[in-house]
């Protein structure tokens, strides 16, 4: 079942519930305050007429005129009976209703009177009680019934006779059948009213959703990135649809960057492809190659399956930390990984000065992270550094605090980044320009320090570039700090 019926029978049940009961209650009341009336009416008479009859032994209300109905339209037949059930005298509108046994209603009380017309239960009308020696009855006469009122009179212990007051209840009965037809009519229409104002609404409410469920639907269907949803007000399911509309955007630069880099990484790929496959073709061709020629193919053949060798590893790693969830931080102290580091890069690189600043002294600088990475970022910046610094240069390593965090610096000797390349350097397989090539590198140790660096909330950038070197600069926040962006001077060189 769709979720717009689910709610329009959901908010039309539960209106058509509520409604139900306050129409009940007062249906039921009209109902009752009917009946009730007439047997006021009935008890109000028969009384005045037992005064009447315990004061001088007779009462002129059996004498009045009563044919025409009283001011209130109810018409009120009086009759009194000897002590033995005889009729003694009824009054002149008297249509020749059937003679009973007056004590037949005392020995067995009728039902409230609304029963025969509407049959409601006695707990939602409540039935009137008048106590001993009086009660009421039902009688049929004339196609109709009558509601009657029997009193037996008394004087002392002795019964000196019965009064008896009658009321046609034909016009009641119809008025209460007629109320109950319009009940059941206005309550239906009312209902089905309602569960199409509720399918209306719904389907107003859920028409974002249907943008959004029609558009993922496209989405899937076309790889369509580029469709967004027109946001709605700025409620609830505007939000939603300003996040989906988001999604889709990351979506799309994910889907443009995964497009980029499966290009990028088959296009590496395929260059020591190439040469191994050129250099097996000539072995085979000159199978007695001189063997200085030799051992520079097989040397030409290793150099390109070392790199083939770091290229598969370096895009298995960026897979697996883009996949991974961030590290479990812990305490992790950069003087003593920036050592570390340094002592790698000088053994990796003996040609080079590799110098380590650390400031203030004695510090441990220790920031919130995952030490294995924090060294790997070190090192890739550090190596990085040495492949573009001539040999005998230096390359140096600044370690300080600052206010919130500490801030590492890793400065080469090398020709700097062209500003048309700047921007780049951190994408993967960037290429740039003779002079920063990659020197046998698989273009993406920068990439892969880029996302160590987000992975710890560390900002990465380049602090200074030109003639004289570069600076690459890492920040970190310590414990508690927010995540740091690059900041606007990070683009910039000197």
């Amino acid at each position: 079942m769709k979720l717009r019926l689910r709610l329009t029978v959901a908010y039309g049940l539960l209106f058509a519930a509520v409604l139900t009961a306050l129409s009940v209650a007062g249906y039921a009341a009209l109902i009752r305050e009917q009946f009730v009336t007439l047997d006021r009416v009935l008890v109000t008479t028969a009384r005045l007429v037992e005064s009447g009859i315990l004061r001088s032994g007779r009462s002129y209300a059996l004498d009045a005129e009563t044919a025409r109905p009283s001011r209130d339209g109810i018409v009120i037949v009086l009759r009194s009976y000897a002590p033995d059930g005889t009729l003694a005298q009824r009054s002149p509108n008297d249509p020749g209703l059937p003679v009973t046994a007056p004590w037949a209603p005392l020995r067995t009380p009728a039902p409230p009177a609304f029963w025969d017309a509407v049959p409601l239960p006695d707990w939602i009308v409540r039935r009137e009680v008048v106590g001993d020696g009086q009660a009421f009855g039902t009688l049929g006469a004339g196609g109709q019934r009558w509601r009657r009122y029997v009193v037996q009179i008394r004087q002392a212990t002795r019964t000196v006779g019965y009064v008896e007051a009658l009321t046609p209840l034909a016009r009641a009965d119809d008025t209460a059948q007629a109320a109950t037809r319009l009940f059941l009519t206005v309550l239906a229409g009312t209902v089905l009213g309602v569960l199409g104002i509720s399918w209306v609404v719904a389907g107003a409410v859920l028409r974002p959703v249907t943008a959004l469920t029609r558009a993922a639907r496209t989405v899937a269907g076309s790889r369509d990135l580029t469709r967004r949803v027109r946001p709605g007000p700025p409620d609830e399911l505007g939000q939603l649809t300003v996040t989906f509309n988001e999604m889709l955007g990351r979506l799309q630069r994910a889907w443009a960057s995964q497009q980029r880099f499966v290009e990028d990484a088959s296009h590496e790929l395929r260059a020591p492809m190439t040469v191994l496959r050129g250099n097996l073709d000539l072995l085979r061709q000159y199978p007695r190659m001189d063997a200085a020629e030799r051992a520079e193919v097989v040397a030409d053949m290793d150099r390109e399956t070392w790199r083939l060798s770091r290229l598969i590893e370096d895009l298995l790693l960026l897979a697996q930390r883009e996949q991974d969830a961030p590290p479990p931080r812990e305490g992790v102290s950069l003087r003593e990984v920036a050592q570390a580091a340094a002592q790698d890069a000088q053994k990796l690189s003996p040609a080079h000065n590799v110098t380590l600043h650390l400031q203030p002294a004695g510090d441990p600088l220790t920031v919130p992270g995952h030490r294995d990475e924090v060294q790997q970022l070190l090192l890739i910046l550090l190596d990085n550094a040495v492949k573009y610094s001539p040999g005998g240069t230096r390359v140096g390593v600044r370690v300080q605090g600052q206010p919130g965090s500490v801030q590492v610096d890793v400065e080469d000797q090398g020709v700097g980044i062209d500003a048309e390349d700047l921007p780049h350097i951190f994408h993967r397989f960037y290429r740039a320009d003779p002079a920063r090539q990659r020197q046998g590198g698989t273009g993406l140790g920068l990439a892969i320090a880029q996302l160590i660096a987000s992975r710890h909330g560390a900002a990465l950038f380049v602090a200074r570039t030109g003639p004289g070197g570069t600076v690459f600069r890492v920040t970190f926040p310590l414990s508690g700090g927010t995540p740091l962006e690059p900041r606007p001077e990070g683009h910039a060189w000197a």
